[in-house]
């Protein structure tokens, strides 16, 4: 079985790198990073929406690319390595594909179109306090389709339009959309580690809800979104730690001490060489989510919490190491490694942090084994 990319794939994977290089450089990262008013890049995000990226696993009929969710991983890839500072992982790894997973014909047509052409921006609410999402997790009460309750934290929940969002109705447990430009929301923006990616506190009095799916599946649904999820986030997280690790080898070849490249040394060499092998292997993990997504296997699950885990554990490591190589000027402003060790941080709290994912690794295991 051949998990790499075909050439098509390569080629669409090529053009994106270019296009991101052009578009997005380290100056339109710090650009939102360094103005508070600014949560995102909105010309970036209107440039993206024109390359129709954010319709590629769209069905046409519905306004997007109809492309496959290997596709989707590719592109995604390459907005990790760029660090792109723009809501795409919110909108459409997980809103649109609960839209497409559990959505009606009607909600289908009303909102993935407008997602596609980058009018809409969407965010996943399901968290409400720290701890693994139960049903338990879930205090939100809809009650005769208003909404009441809170959610925190939501990452792009300060300039999203519409949630996604996990509350119960007659005690039973389900997904609801809500439309945040409303009545009935209030938004607090919060302050974390990477200001790029924007997170914030929703607050609802008796905001509209409209139920996504059927009652009851709530739990269910929300897992089902993440274990998609979480491959696209995975390889997001690839991207960012390749583009760490080249960072950490350009600098070990052309910073000298004591009359040598630093990379001559055998402590940097083996910094360079733990990337390497972290790296390849949650892209290994990486693929093989990648073929689950794409193919609607049974192994997702189990594909989908390696991917995140492996690749949790590589961007980090990359950040982290990268930040080490760059010695004392890898922990000042002017060098660019802390911004991989904030979008290393952020990303690998997306959706739970990896002890929640390895939990839910070693569970599908112990599932599958004992079937």
């Amino acid at each position: 079985m051949d998990f790499d990319f075909s050439d098509d794939q390569k080629f669409l994977k090529s053009e994106a790198r270019k296009f991101l290089d052009a578009r997005c450089p380290v100056s339109v990262v710090r650009g939102v990073l360094d103005d508070p008013a600014k949560s995102f890049d909105q010309g970036l995000w209107k440039a993206v929406a024109g390359q129709g990226w954010l319709g590629t696993a769209i069905p046409e009929e519905f306004g997007g690319l109809g492309l496959g969710g290997i596709e989707q991983c590719a592109i995604a890839e390459e907005l990790g390595r760029a660090l792109a500072p723009i809501p795409f992982a919110s909108t459409v790894y997980f809103v649109a594909e609960a839209l497409m997973l559990a959505g009606s014909q009607e909600q289908k047509a009303r909102w993935l179109p407008k997602i596609a052409a980058g009018e809409v921006i969407g965010c996943f609410a399901t968290v409400e306090r720290p701890g693994t999402l139960t049903e338990a997790q879930a205090q939100a009460r809809v009650d005769g389709g208003k909404l009441t309750g809170v959610k925190i934290p939501v990452t792009d929940g300060d300039v999203a339009d519409l949630a996604v969002l996990l509350a119960k109705e007659a005690g039973q447990t389900a997904l609801y959309l809500v439309e945040l430009n409303g009545p009935g929301v209030a938004r607090e923006t919060l302050q974390t580690l990477d200001p790029t990616r924007s997170a914030a506190k929703l607050t609802f009095e008796g905001a509209a809800a409209e139920r996504l799916g059927e009652a009851g599946e709530g739990l269910s649904l929300a897992e089902a979104v993440m274990n998609r999820a979480a491959v696209l986030l995975a390889f997001e997280q690839v991207g960012g730690a390749d583009r760490a690790l080249e960072m950490a080898k350009s600098y070990a070849l052309e910073r000298y001490a004591f009359g040598r490249q630093i990379g001559s040394y055998q402590a940097i060499k083996h910094k360079l060489a733990d990337i390497y092998i972290k790296n390849e292997l949650a892209r290994s993990n990486a693929y093989y989510g990648a073929w689950a997504l794409d193919d609607g296997a049974a192994e997702l699950p189990v594909a989908a919490a390696a991917a995140r885990v492996a690749a949790s554990d590589a961007f980090w490591f990359a950040a982290k190491e990268n930040v080490q190589t760059h010695g004392g000027m890898g922990f000042t402003w002017a060098v660019d490694c802390h911004l991989f060790y904030r979008r290393a941080q952020q990303l690998g709290l997306v959706a739970g942090g990896a002890k929640a994912w390895k939990e839910r690794l070693v569970s599908q295991l112990e599932r599958r084994n004992v079937a």
